[in-house]
């Protein structure tokens, strides 16, 4: 096995300058508290690029550039998101053109809900479903550990790596997208499923990045210096 490297205002009174210079801060992570915010932190800074752990709607509307971690159930997720009022900041993010980054279960969320939903939708950002992965002989139920990367199309996520490349994924679901053309990358654990979608200004990947070594940095690099 491979080892780890590596005082509130509303909106209406954020002024444009002050706007400015949070956006030219560097990227917002989204704190709902799922997700695993701190080594996706860590891992970018390793480029040097700042960042800021956020978790209010007019926090989102400064930043150019956004993570959705994500690490539990899917209920809970929206839930959460709901009660930080944060999905219509999210929408209103993705509708201005600016950049978003799903990771694991916050790629997840971008779909228009899961197998593992009993009373919550998705976020509707990308068409298609959140499936769980059929009990397979020899095959256990999370899929946890490194797997390949097979490459379908190009992405500016993923430029310079290499096909079948190692990432590290920790996951019982995978996302169904109507579009097929949205799958950027795939994976195989007994079905191939999506590891890597790209829609206009949304991007997800399945697997973590901040686990991944130096693929993993990689694709965060290359977030980094997406426009």
């Amino acid at each position: 096995m491979m080892p780890n490297v590596y005082n509130q205002r509303s909106h209406s009174s954020v002024s444009r300058r002050e706007t400015e210079t949070n956006a030219s801060f560097g990227i917002g992570i989204i704190d709902y508290g799922m997700g695993n915010i701190y080594s996706v932190k860590k891992a970018l800074e390793f480029f040097g690029q700042k960042t800021r752990v956020i978790s209010r709607p007019q926090d989102i509307r400064r930043y150019n550039k956004i993570v959705l971690p994500g690490v539990g159930a899917f209920d809970d997720a929206i839930t959460q998101l709901q009660k930080q009022d944060l999905i219509f900041a999210l929408k209103e993010h993705i509708k201005n053109k600016k950049v978003l980054l799903g990771i694991c279960l916050g790629m997840q969320l971008l779909f228009e809900g899961s197998d593992e939903a009993k009373k919550k939708n998705g976020l509707g950002i990308i068409k298609g479903k959140v499936k769980r992965f059929a009990a397979i002989r020899g095959l256990k139920v999370p899929h946890i550990g490194w797997n390949q990367l097979r490459l379908k199309n190009t992405c500016p996520l993923l430029k310079d790596i290499p096909d079948n490349a190692y990432v590290y994924f920790c996951h019982s679901y995978y996302s169904v997208p109507w579009d097929k053309n949205v799958i950027v990358a795939t994976c195989d654990y007994g079905r191939e499923f999506a590891a890597v979608v790209w829609q206009d200004n949304v991007y997800g990947v399945q697997f973590h990045p901040e686990k991944s070594q130096q693929i993993g940095l990689k694709v965060l690099e290359n977030f980094i210096k997406l426009c």
